[in-house]
């Protein structure tokens, strides 16, 4: 299986290492490595954080200004496109509306496990080194909306 590497480093300067999985969903992957080349994700925050569940950003500033980005496909089970990554801890996947081709540059990482997301949500990589960095955002305090009280920015994400 092909894996692509990448890390976040946060603001704070704590650092989460991951991989990417272009075999199990070659358009979120392709879509993800595009952001992180054009330095989207530079200044963004995990807007919604909620312990015990996921750590979910990429889409807003710390002004909670949206950032638009075109969507793409669905690659999960139940809009008809085989993917075998289950949501365990440290998966990433693809946030999204209702609709299934609705996700764009918003992206979560499981705190703990959700199967109930297995099949709906498109995972595509994995958090292997800075599990600790997870579990301190997910344990941020937060207010309306589950948006931490303490903005938990991204200063850049790269490809390794």
């Amino acid at each position: 299986m092909k894996i692509m590497k990448f890390e976040i480093e946060m603001e704070n300067g704590k650092i989460m290492k991951g991989e990417l999985y272009p075999d199990i969903a070659p358009i979120t992957v392709d879509n993800f490595v595009n952001l992180i080349e054009n330095h989207f994700y530079d200044g963004l925050i995990f807007h919604r954080v909620i312990a015990g569940f996921m750590i979910q950003g990429g889409g807003y500033d710390r002004n909670l200004k949206e950032k638009d980005c075109p969507s793409i496909k669905g690659e999960f089970s139940s809009n008809g496109v085989e993917n075998s990554l289950l949501h365990t801890r440290g998966v990433l996947s693809m946030a999204r509306t209702m609709i299934k081709d609705s996700a764009s540059s918003q992206f979560f990482i499981m705190h703990q496990d959700a199967p109930h997301l297995d099949g709906e949500y498109a995972a595509f990589g994995k958090i292997t080194e800075g599990l600790d960095v997870i579990d301190e955002i997910a344990n941020t305090p937060t207010g309306f909306q589950d948006v931490p009280l303490q903005m938990q920015v991204i200063k850049t994400m790269r490809l390794l």
